[in-house]
């Protein structure tokens, strides 16, 4: 086989580290990395030749996620004007919801990655990424009346427990208990 050129190359590394933020997300850090190359539709020793290690892609993929979760915020904040108490009242709903309950590959990276976060020692990258990003994500919460990182202590508590209770009425009465006392105070 040839050498793939260097557009193929990034190509080939963007779609490993999109789909390692996915699986991170969804699985946990601890796919290994031939599943992992399987599900990004490439070969278990192209994974050296774009990474040094599997933990570099734990960094990356990590960093990706939070970009994403940037990105929405942001999205989020421009669909509603800049009226920022409007922004988060659909970031609550829509983070509460069942949808998002049922969608952890594409969900939030503080509620996914949380357990395997804890896990990391303190001086990695990954680490590092996801203490910002859970920071970042508390002051975009923060209200007048509400602590940022109250609210975001709610809805990351409720989102992992309907989660775990998911199949049983228990689980969409969590969400529900969560968004009231979210939203009650404006």
């Amino acid at each position: 086989m040839g050498r793939v050129s260097q557009a193929q190359a990034e190509e080939n590394r963007r779609r490993v580290v999109e789909t390692a933020s996915r699986l991170f997300r969804e699985q946990g850090t601890h796919v290994s990395v031939a599943d992992l190359m399987k599900a990004a539709g490439l070969t278990h020793g192209g994974f050296y030749k774009q990474f040094a290690s599997k933990e570099a892609l734990v960094d990356e993929a990590t960093a990706h996620a939070f970009g994403e979760l940037g990105r929405l915020h942001h999205d989020g904040l421009a669909r509603h004007d800049g009226r920022r108490d409007e922004a988060q009242r659909a970031l609550i709903d829509t983070y509460l919801s069942v949808q998002h309950r049922d969608s952890a590959a594409d969900g939030c990276p503080v509620a996914a990655l949380a357990t395997d976060m804890a896990r990391e020692p303190e001086d990695r990258e990954a680490r590092r990424t996801y203490t910002e990003g859970a920071r970042d994500f508390a002051e975009r919460l923060a209200t007048e009346d509400q602590d940022g990182i109250a609210r975001l202590c709610t809805m990351l508590g409720a989102l992992v427990l309907s989660r775990a209770t998911k199949g049983s009425p228990l689980s969409e009465e969590i969400l529900a208990a969560a968004r009231a006392a979210l939203t009650e105070s404006g």
